[in-house]
């Protein structure tokens, strides 16, 4: 459903153009489902028709520096903060005029949703997030973790360097090819669906906001002006308190599955974690009916909207 015969629509929100696909009813159950790098909106090529199956609104946005869309103004700066990511987001659900939609991504598009989810918990129905809490501890940015896990984020060294930023430009497809390769050793991806997915790198603003955002997460660049305070909010890592499911791929080269006990304290509402088996970093893409089965279920959860069953 997410192909050339759909029609990419697009809104002005915040300080973007946002290009998203919307499928199924116009008044089921919104759900937002967000992409992360390097990666694309087809990610959710496999989720998006088992949800609009079960009646729900799906809609999935290109994320700042991919696709189609585009910033408003050439005056913006070009920055991948999560504080810009979670901003965009809540724009997005403005624009629209979304009810208490839920929320669900991986990598950068799991931690816009958590920022959102975290900070305005009044505006969201309930979260899925493949990795669990995923705002940035950007204070701890300096501490070394074990060298084998350290060699999986080879890229984020990579791009705090002029040579990174040069390769970044010359070689998109293959460095996404590389990361996916790491992050999902047991995924047998074709080329295909590298090749589409990388027309979304082909965006103007792709390398300097991806540049950005790993310089920022390392300390190694400023964040914007206009997300300051939002910063500030996320440097105290706020406690998610909606309805949530955190899931686990136990085949992620990068990101080892756990029980969910390590960041449960950051969880004040309802949660459950799942592990999935077989599945890696890209979980949407590798499991699609387990991330579609927990927006279902997320979405059965009674609950006030603030994360009390």
């Amino acid at each position: 459903m997410i192909d050339a015969n759909v029609r990419i629509r697009h809104v002005p929100a915040g300080v973007l153009d946002v290009a998203y696909y919307d499928l199924g009813p116009a008044g089921g159950e919104p759900v937002v489902l967000l992409h992360g790098f390097p990666y694309d909106v087809h990610s959710y090529a496999d989720v998006a028709p088992l949800l609009v199956e079960a009646g729900f609104r799906v809609l999935v946005p290109y994320l700042r520096g991919h696709g189609p869309t585009r910033f408003l103004s050439a005056d913006t700066p070009r920055s991948g903060q999560q504080g810009a990511l979670g901003a965009d987001l809540l724009a997005f659900l403005d624009a629209l005029g979304l009810h208490e939609p839920i929320l669900a991504g991986y990598d950068w598009g799991g931690r816009a949703a958590g920022v959102v989810a975290a900070l305005h918990p009044d505006r969201i129905g309930g979260l899925v997030s493949a990795g669990g809490y995923l705002i940035q501890d950007i204070a701890s940015a300096s501490t070394p973790i074990d060298p084998d896990r350290e060699a999986g984020f080879w890229y984020f060294w990579y791009f705090a360097t002029a040579r990174g930023r040069a390769g970044l430009e010359h070689n998109r497809r293959e460095i996404a090819r590389v990361i996916w390769r790491r992050n999902s050793p047991e995924w047998d991806f074709s080329e295909g669906q590298l090749v589409r997915a990388a027309r979304a790198f082909d965006n103007p603003d792709y390398v300097d906001v991806v540049i950005h955002s790993y310089r920022h997460r390392l300390g190694l660049a400023e964040g914007a002006d206009a997300y300051a305070d939002v910063e500030a909010q996320l440097a105290a890592l706020p406690p998610i308190s909606v309805p949530t499911i955190t899931l686990d791929g136990t085949a992620d080269g990068n990101f080892p599955a756990s029980d969910g006990s390590h960041d449960a304290h950051l969880f004040a509402g309802w949660r459950e974690h799942r592990k999935v088996p077989h599945a890696g970093h890209h979980l949407p893409a590798e499991a699609p009916r387990a991330f579609a089965d927990a927006i279902l279920a997320v979405a059965e959860t009674p609950g006030d909207g603030a994360g009390t069953p």
